[in-house]
């Protein structure tokens, strides 16, 4: 998730609440950086204020939409007339927070924003008996609950959303891990493992898969 905002305490305050929901959060504090950041990662969702410094909000969302980007955006601002409001989702913002607010309640918007996500995108994902339910952040199995740590959800959704493809570590890394990461990419390799021993091994399914040399893909193991 991208989160723009200039009040550096309160985006750090943001990044904080979020990642310990489980999200993985980049910040950008001006509007420049914000719209460079949409375009160079793939983001589930973006966190966008109004007042911003070099670009305002009007400006950063107007122009994630002219290149044909539409990932959720989610307007933060303590601007909260009408007419504000009515710019903001007539620039392409999909919802609306106005300062102060309950981080409970921007906790929601999101997720309810993930649920809906860039297109018309199922509120739960299906994997053959695999169930991935991005919005409760919950994933099954022939009925059994699988508690998963943050990332590898992420991981898990990611590959789900990929079904068949060959995701290459470096895209799990962008995807789970902030836009900075600049650790042991070999971490995705534990966090492979970890997610065989849970979502496969109990099951004798062998769903999550490696390509040697290209990356990983996940496939309906019951085909």
């Amino acid at each position: 998730m991208l989160v723009v905002e200039d009040d550096k305490r309160l985006a750090a305050t943001l990044r904080r609440g979020l990642e310990a929901e489980g999200f993985s959060v980049d910040n950008a504090l001006d509007g420049e950086q914000g719209l460079w950041m949409a375009a160079e990662a793939a983001y589930d969702a973006i966190v966008l204020d109004i007042m911003l410094p070099k670009l305002n909000g009007f400006q950063v969302c107007a122009r994630i939409r002219e290149a044909g980007n539409w990932t959720p955006i989610l307007m933060l601002t303590a601007k909260d007339g009408d007419l504000d409001e009515a710019e903001a989702l007539d620039t392409g913002a999909d919802d609306y927070v106005t300062k102060p607010f309950s981080f409970v309640v921007l906790v929601a918007h999101v997720r309810a924003l993930l649920r809906r996500g860039a297109g018309e995108r199922p509120t739960q994902i299906i994997v053959g008996d695999l169930v991935i339910d991005p919005g409760k952040r919950t994933c099954s199995r022939q009925g059994h609950a699988i508690v998963l740590t943050s990332k590898e959800f992420a991981i898990v959704e990611f590959l789900a959303r990929r079904l068949g493809d060959v995701v290459p570590k470096v895209e799990l890394l962008e995807h789970a891990w902030d836009f900075a990461y600049d650790g042991d990419p070999s971490v995705i390799e534990v966090h492979i493992s970890n997610i065989r021993r849970k979502l496969d091994r109990p099951f004798g399914t062998q769903s999550l898969r490696t390509v040697r040399g290209s990356g990983y893909r996940l496939v309906n193991d019951r085909d």
